[in-house]
């Protein structure tokens, strides 16, 4: 065969395996690293090898590495490969939490089986674990909705671990105590892997527009009207009442409503009205009833808010406020909603005539009710005197007065018998 043939031949056999040989290398070296610092454990040992204490070196070893699933009872697929740099920035990371704190059952390698028949399964088995370490969140989930739905054996309602990823979880609140701005927007993304169909909605809506589109931490969340923890059935008739203070809340904040230019008198004219008079007495004489009057979700929706000023839904447009009316009071007529005159008290600006009726009559009514008081004052007083009896110092002078007038009398008589003898002489000297 021809020498420069072979020679041709060769080169390239030798470029190919001069790289293998380099790969492998480097593969072995890589292997070597990452199982001295993972203390990755052989396939089957022969004894159970219990794992070194204060070190999570040992179960990233082995979930550390991507692709690693089992096969639980029923076929479906459990994934058990966590992210160790997403891991190592979480809540929990940060805080040097080991993973047999959780994984209680867990301290030997091969693991002990598992017994769960699905995924679901195997999530509830660790639903009381939080409560180690978060014995107050915990508590306050005790009376929520959610722990009610799962105790009454609906095993789709949600546990810390559906909305809190243990493996993932980013600190919420920064060391004064503050949300961040990302944990707070992240909020109806939570809770749309469950209420997808409400999600929807919300992100119509004036306040899901300005949380998910604008990034406003200004507008609320699901949380803001829900809780977190504590969240209540809505269907309860103490939910209904209490959502007045809800909304409340937000809109009567006067430095933030004035960034907004919306009316902070939203609550003391809801309560002044018929509706919210109503509202008030349930919730403070009988919050547990069962109450159809008006409270604001009724007027203004629930979780697809519009702006009172939006033409096909706003409810300072005439027509839209017809329609709500209407679904309390059938027979309204068109001019039904002239009389409510939005959440503002009248002024010169707004409902001016409205405004100096109601100061007449706040002028009016005193002042007939003050001439009042005066008149009747005066005739009690007159009559009290007018029977009052007479003291001792009273009648003296009575006395003095009759004795001057028969003295008087007395003179008199003296005078006239004097004045009779007078005559009787003059006549006799006449004589």
């Amino acid at each position: 065969m021809d020498k420069h043939f072979l020679k041709y031949l060769f080169k390239p056999i030798s470029v190919i395996l001069l790289v293998v040989l380099l790969g492998v290398a480097l593969f072995s070296l890589t292997g070597v690293e990452r199982s001295a610092s993972a203390q990755a454990l052989p396939a089957h040992p022969e004894q159970p090898v219990r794992f070194a204490e204060g070190d999570n070196a040992a179960c990233q070893g082995c979930h550390g590495q991507p692709g690693q699933i089992t096969a639980l009872t029923n076929d479906e697929p459990l994934f058990l490969s966590i992210d160790p740099q997403l891991f190592a920035e979480s809540v929990h990371g940060q805080a040097d939490l080991l993973c047999t704190e959780c994984h209680v059952n867990i301290e030997t390698y091969p693991h002990p089986p598992i017994t769960a028949k699905d995924r679901r399964s195997y999530s509830l088995q660790y639903q009381y674990t939080c409560k180690n370490c978060h014995v107050e969140q915990y508590a306050m989930t005790a009376d929520s909705i959610h722990m009610t739905a799962l105790l009454e054996g609906n095993i789709n309602a949600p546990t810390c671990v559906d909305c809190h990823n243990p493996h993932d979880q980013a600190a919420i609140h920064d060391p004064q105590g503050n949300i961040y701005e990302s944990a707070y927007q992240n909020v109806p993304n939570v809770c749309a892997r469950c209420h997808s169909q409400i999600y929807d909605q919300y992100a119509e809506s004036v306040h899901g527009a300005g949380v998910i589109n604008e990034g406003n931490t200004d507008s609320p969340t699901c949380v803001g009207c829900h809780s977190v923890h504590t969240i209540a059935d809505t269907n309860d008739p103490a939910f209904r009442v209490s959502s007045i203070q809800m909304c409340a809340n937000c809109h009567t904040n006067e430095a933030l409503m004035e960034k907004y230019d919306l009316s902070t008198q939203v609550l003391d004219t809801y309560v002044a009205d018929f509706h919210g008079t109503t509202a008030v007495l349930f919730e403070q004489q009988s919050p547990d009833e069962e109450t159809n009057v008006a409270v604001c979700y009724d007027c203004h929706g629930i979780h697809d808010i519009q702006k009172v000023d939006d033409p096909e839904a706003g409810i300072a447009i005439k027509e839209n406020m017809m329609v709500k009316c209407q679904a309390c009071h059938p027979n309204a007529t068109a001019d039904f909603p002239t009389s409510w005159l939005g959440h503002y008290i009248p002024s010169p600006d707004k409902a001016a005539l409205v405004y100096y009726v109601q100061w007449f009559y706040k002028l009016l009514i005193p002042a007939v009710l003050g001439a009042m008081v005066v008149l009747n004052g005066t005739d009690i007083y007159r009559r009290i005197r007018g029977k009052k009896p007479s003291s001792k110092a009273e009648d003296e002078p009575a006395v003095a007065t009759t004795a001057a007038v028969q003295v008087s009398d007395e003179n008199t008589a003296v005078r006239e018998d004097a004045a009779n003898t007078t005559d009787t002489t003059g006549e006799g000297d006449a004589r």
